[in-house]
């Protein structure tokens, strides 16, 4: 039998509680998800028929706060999937340091084969199902996998029409004309880039010598290559859900880009001359892409990209994984003996949560932040965690993955803590007298 996505990642678990002092009761409380919510979505459609969707909704854990997580979209979403989402957010938002729990959400569908009043009326219907489970103080909401400010826009405008009130807080990664953040849309992206510059010294690298391939070219993959190239790397490969391209002196990105918008699919347009001077372009596939001889690799598709079957043929030097849960744990063992360090999910992609708990934050006091205001925030959080990770991950000779878990789970462990543990209560502090 396959094991499940929930089980391989608490393996990751299992793997950092050797390096982590907390209670058996914290350890008990992180097994299992606290509450996972599966529900019936019906939808008319634009021809007069009726479809019913599949929709889900799981909260880890709130002991540090309200649950935090993304909707997303997609053919393949299933309970196990958005649990283990669920999971990796509980730690993404501890290891940042966020006053939140961890969520996520999703809903069985092919978006692309929906109109936009189909998507809709999907996306209503979702938090007509799940507003009893959602609120600004117990679980928010944030775009995700084929999931965009529009659509949480929907869903904000829903929830408050459920609950009769304006209740921005209640969703986050919406327009800004209601009450979004400035910066959110790119934060993924941009929180990528900052602990890629923060960590290149570490390897004497400069970007100017850095060869990078990113599989995925969506909303992160597709900011991150814009923001890499006009930093000087040299980002030589690129794909999207159809296949990819490969340069080896480097592709012009910001022509990709556009015509990526255009034709939603990658490839190279001829009329552009800067591009037609790029020599041996090649198309490549996504597995080919993982498989390049480069200097970083960024996996900024789905999960469960990498497994022990394609593990021993990966030549990057540093992986930073921008998609979450990319690397399985088999696959990780297989990284580590080959030396190439991999830079995890919960602290690589954790810019899109820290931007999303600005824009909480910015909704709840009514007060909005410039852009260089949030990125300033975003960069000074994201590398100062970063940096803690790094020097647990040197301290107790581990992985950083490993260092990144040890570090969120002190944080979780001694939230559960001060509620009370089995030390205090048989050791007669909460004895009266």
């Amino acid at each position: 039998m396959t094991k499940s996505m929930l089980a391989d990642a608490s393996q990751r678990l299992e793997q950092a509680l050797k390096y982590a002092a907390i209670s058996e009761d914290a350890i008990e409380s992180l097994k299992f998800p606290q509450t996972s919510l599966s529900v019936s979505i019906p939808v008319r459609m634009d021809d007069g028929s009726l479809k019913v969707f599949q929709g889900y909704r799981v909260r880890y854990d709130d002991t540090r706060g309200p649950g935090k997580g993304g909707v997303r979209y997609h053919p393949n979403v299933t309970m196990d999937e958005v649990q283990s989402l669920a999971f990796w957010m509980t730690f993404k938002c501890a290891a940042l340091g966020l006053p939140f729990g961890g969520a996520k959400g999703g809903i069985t569908v092919n978006p692309k084969a929906l109109s936009r009043m189909e998507l809709e009326r999907l996306s209503r219907g979702y938090i007509d199902a799940i507003a009893d489970f959602i609120g600004p103080d117990v679980d928010i909401l944030a775009p995700d996998v084929y999931t965009n400010s529009m659509i949480m826009g929907w869903m904000m405008d829903q929830y408050s029409i459920i609950t009769r009130h304006i209740c921005p807080a209640v969703v986050t990664g919406k327009p800004i004309s209601m009450g979004g953040s400035v910066g959110r849309e790119a934060a993924t992206a941009t929180g990528a880039y900052y602990v890629i510059q923060s960590m290149l010294p570490r390897f004497d690298m400069t970007p100017q010598t850095t060869t990078v391939a990113i599989q995925g070219f969506g909303n992160a993959g597709g900011i991150l290559a814009e923001l890499m190239f006009a930093a000087g790397y040299k980002v030589v490969a690129v794909s999207d859900s159809q296949g990819g391209v490969y340069a080896k002196n480097g592709l012009d990105i910001p022509a990709v880009r556009e015509m990526k918008a255009s034709t939603r699919g990658i490839r190279v347009p001829y009329c552009d001359r800067s591009v037609c001077e790029i020599d041996d372009q090649d198309v490549l596939t996504n597995e080919d892409l993982l498989k390049l001889d480069v200097d970083i690799l960024i996996p900024a598709a789905l999960e469960n990209q990498i497994t022990e079957d394609n593990a021993h043929d990966i030549q990057a030097k540093l992986i930073f994984e921008v998609a979450n849960g990319p690397i399985t744990s088999a696959a990780d063992q297989i990284l580590n003996q080959k030396g190439i360090y991999v830079f995890p999910d919960i602290l690589v992609n954790a810019g899109g949560v820290t931007v999303s708990y600005f824009e909480w934050v910015q909704n709840r006091s009514g007060l909005y932040w410039t852009l260089d205001e949030v990125n300033q925030k975003l960069q000074s959080r994201i590398v100062e965690e970063g940096d803690r990770i790094w020097a647990i991950a040197r301290d107790h000779d581990i992985s950083l993955r490993t260092a990144a878990y040890v570090h969120a789970i002190s944080r979780l462990g001694e939230a559960i803590s001060a509620k009370g543990t089995r030390d205090y209560y048989t050791n007669g502090h909460g004895r009266k007298g």
